[in-house]
């Protein structure tokens, strides 16, 4: 059977594009609870004891009843336990999470990353439950900054409501030097960072003595 240049052009451009857009979605659901997930690592920026990241039941899961669960409560302010997606590196991406506070005096926050080079150097945008904002930072050589907005300037990220013992969605699209930061599936602001240029690994995040669930961490990759 003969194939026109067309088609074979149109093939070539659609395996291509496959290629560029790989989908990535991890439910936890087929993860032994009670352990860390399989091709996840583990880390820790900043002092503290290390996070305890396990997979455990939540009957609330948006998908089945499997969750990813940051359950180490030690209260250091400067305590950021990572959870590192190992399967991916990418420069351009959408990574979004589904999270729920459960708990926590110093902190309720889930964050996610990218373009993680190691436990010092990666970009971050995180909720936090208590503190009713989302905010984008940079973390660089340890150090956690906030950036400022494009167009507001630094402003400590956005005031948005969230609530403690319920599921939220928190999400970032990664072109380039921009990242665009959505809660609950509206666009909340956007920030130009030039730091960390090349492509890196993504994750999930929390602060203190934050415990947290994460389900259906979702990766695209461009």
């Amino acid at each position: 059977m003969k194939i026109s240049i067309f088609s074979l052009a149109l093939l070539i451009a659609l395996t291509a594009t496959a290629i560029l857009a790989q989908t990535k979605t991890v439910n936890f659901d087929k993860d032994k609870p009670g352990r860390p997930p399989g091709g996840f690592s583990l880390a820790l920026t900043g002092r503290g004891r290390p996070g305890v990241w396990v997979v455990t039941k939540d009957e609330t899961a948006p998908s089945r009843n499997q969750v990813l669960a940051q359950t180490d409560e030690d209260e250091t302010s400067y305590r950021f336990p990572l959870c590192i997606f190992d399967a991916l590196v990418a420069k351009n991406l959408d990574l979004g999470v589904k999270f729920k506070p459960i708990k926590g005096k110093k902190d309720q926050a889930a964050g996610i990353v990218w373009r993680y080079k190691d436990k010092d150097n990666y970009y971050i945008v995180r909720a936090n439950a208590l503190e009713n904002n989302v905010v984008l930072y940079k973390v660089e050589n340890g150090r956690r900054s906030d950036l400022p907005l494009k167009g507001e300037g630094r402003t400590y990220g956005k005031k948005a409501a969230v609530p403690s013992g319920q599921w939220s969605t928190l999400g970032v699209v990664v072109r380039g030097n921009l990242f665009e930061v959505y809660y609950k599936g509206e666009k909340l602001f956007e920030v130009e960072d030039d730091t960390f240029k090349e492509a890196g690994k993504a994750g999930l995040w929390t602060k203190a003595d934050s415990v947290t669930h994460f389900d259906d961490l979702k990766v695209i990759v461009k």
